[in-house]
């Protein structure tokens, strides 16, 4: 009785303060609403709990409360950024202030100006960019103006009901732990919002504001691709004359796209029903090219009807990119998923990597790749006789890593990660869904200058180094105490601390475990895991005695338990049916086993 009356009194509170402190009439006339009908479960989803800031920042649905993205959360989340730079980035932050940009989403540019405000009612300069522009483009003018961080207002390929506060460090790669937990912190001290907080008229005509649209386009342009590809490339663009459709999935990329396509040479076709930006997102149910065909129907149509042989895609906010490409034979279309697009442009920078840098010994050249990605480029980089690293899943680790190798006076020539993000060159830290589609169009056209398509060349790659076939999907689980039950079953498989060793009645061997939540890796010393671990979200990879590897993780940012397999093969084995059958007989068995689906009312990618 005594919690209840706690519980009670603390929601009573809550509502009181969201009341007192929201000064946007459409989600506090929500709250009012709900608790003018006594809603307590409604009201303590939203207000008991709150959405926290991880190292991808803030990411969830628009509406009331403090568990979503709204305008109270954006202040109190800028409040106590803005604490947090000054005492950890305060000298950098005096001198060159911080970066703003925002997508094309309901709210994106709103919230951008309340983050902007805050900043300057604080003396700080900001650069807010006046336009919706591609997310590199805010670690980018990080880096060559030395901020001391970058905010972009964007949920990439989200829903269209979601959006999200994404953070870049002073040294432009996204920002990782412990930074997050401070960030976190700062803004539970900080919660209260400043009345000067709501008066984004401050930024009009304020010389603290500076616009960067234009000077980053400009720069974009020369340092990221005039600077980065060979003119050879740029010659055999206009001499080849491959034509593309294009799709911007209602996102930010057009505009830069257009003024690179120009600038290498390459014909585009724009999908013209998804070219501009548009928060509805009404032509796609989900706004992500990842999900294949049913993202990329409008293109395929287009395609077909102009007579063009690839499409080019770039998420909405621009930082991921995807392929697909007709076969002349069959007629039928591919959509390449991330590890082939990865294979793809490893040959390819490497190329041109030994084009352009001669003078830079293959000994001081890295390419970095997801743990969850395709180990291709480790394959190749033994053959070949550069480097290769993997890091934890995501760009905060890639980025990170790239600079430090960097100090270690290493050269990166690229970088991905299966989700479709691709890092094709050592300015911006991240995945650039824009330069990889410059680079992208000069590999097509040096491809199907040679009279190959791009299925030939990725055969002949897998030919070169060996079959790397992936098979790579989720389930949404929206019970996170049914999540953790999945992966302690998992880690007391066969009694208590006991992985499981076999599938399908010992057809297939496990012989290592490495599991990134506990630390735990028994292919190393004292079965200690030298990557990074984290107790906050779950990781275990499995690897086989046929050359299957499989990573059973959950999302940051979604409702999903994702698998992510591999089945590497020595160039001699050649049979891709046989390699296919093999890895999907052994997904299968590993996702029914270890997931056991159907008992725990899981829900595949497909529905």
């Amino acid at each position: 009785m005594a919690s209840s009356c706690n519980s009670e009194e603390q929601l009573k509170v809550k509502v009181e303060e969201w009341l007192k402190w929201d000064r946007n009439p459409e989600t506090s006339a929500a709250i009012r609403k709900l608790a003018d009908e006594n809603d307590t479960e409604e009201l303590s989803r939203k207000l008991l709990n709150r959405l926290s800031f991880g190292t991808a920042g803030l990411r969830g649905k628009m509406a009331a409360g403090n568990s979503c993205m709204n305008d109270l959360v954006i202040i109190q989340t800028g409040q106590g950024f803005l604490k947090y730079l000054e005492t950890h980035r305060g000298d950098i932050l005096k001198k060159n202030g911080i970066v703003v940009g925002y997508d094309g989403r309901y709210n994106s540019k709103r919230w951008a100006e309340l983050t902007a405000t805050i900043f300057v009612n604080s003396g700080y300069q900001v650069r807010l960019f006046s336009e919706v522009s591609p997310t590199p483009c805010i670690p980018f003018m990080v880096r060559k103006h030395g901020c001391a961080s970058g905010v972009m207002v964007t949920a990439s390929h989200n829903p269209k009901d979601d959006n999200g506060y994404k953070v870049y460090d002073s040294n432009s790669a996204q920002i990782i732990s412990p930074s997050d937990k401070r960030i976190q912190k700062s803004i539970l001290e900080n919660l209260t919002p400043l009345d000067s907080s709501w008066n984004t008229d401050i930024l009009k005509n304020n010389p603290l504001v500076v616009d960067p649209y234009k000077e980053c386009l400009h720069t974009y342009l020369k340092e990221i691709i005039t600077d980065q590809i060979h003119p050879d490339d740029i010659t055999n663009n206009r001499r080849v004359n491959l034509p593309f459709v294009y799709t911007a999935m209602h996102g930010v990329g057009y505009k830069f796209v257009k003024n690179v396509a120009d600038l290498v040479g390459i014909k585009i076709f724009p999908v013209m029903e998804q070219r501009d930006p548009n928060p509805d997102f009404p032509t796609v149910k989900f706004p992500n090219p990842e999900e294949g065909k049913s993202s990329l129907d409008l293109s395929i149509k287009y395609a077909n009807k102009n007579g063009c042989s690839v499409i080019l895609a770039n998420d909405p906010d621009a930082d991921r990119f995807a392929v697909a490409e007709k076969n002349k034979t069959t007629g039928e279309w591919r959509i390449f998923n991330g590890n082939e697009l990865g294979t793809l442009f490893g040959w390819w920078l490497l190329e041109c990597h030994k084009k352009r840098h001669p003078d830079i010994p293959l000994d001081k050249v890295y390419m970095v790749a997801s743990t969850v990605s395709s180990m291709i480029l480790n394959t190749m980089a033994k053959a070949e006789g550069f480097h290769f690293m993997d890091t934890l899943t995501g760009f905060k680790w890639i980025g990170n890593k790239v600079l430090e190798l960097e100090q270690k006076g290493f050269t990166v020539i690229f970088c991905f990660e299966e989700a479709i993000g691709f890092m094709c060159n050592n300015v911006i830290v991240d995945k650039d869904g824009v330069s990889a589609l410059a680079n992208f169009s000069c590999l097509a056209n040096s491809v199907y200058g040679q009279n190959q398509q791009l299925c030939d060349k990725l055969a002949e790659i897998y030919n070169k180094y060996g079959l790397h076939i992936s098979l790579n999907s989720y389930y949404f689980c929206y019970d996170p105490v049914k999540i953790a039950q999945i992966f302690n079953r998992i880690r007391n498989y066969s009694g208590k601390e006991t992985y499981p060793r076999e599938i399908i009645k010992g057809k297939y061997k496990i012989i290592s475990v490495r599991d990134l939540t506990t630390g735990y890796d028994n292919s190393q010393p004292n079965n200690r895991a030298t990557l990074p671990v984290s107790s906050s979200s779950e990781m275990i990879t499995f690897s086989f005695d046929n050359g299957l590897y499989i990573t059973l993780r959950t999302s940051g940012t979604e409702p999903k338990i994702k698998y992510y397999s591999e089945l590497c093969m020595t160039p001699d084995i050649k049979d891709r049916a046989v390699v296919d059958a093999t890895l999907k007989e052994m997904v299968t068995a590993i996702c029914d086993d270890f997931f056991e689906p159907k008992k725990n009312g899981l829900i595949p990618q497909c529905g």
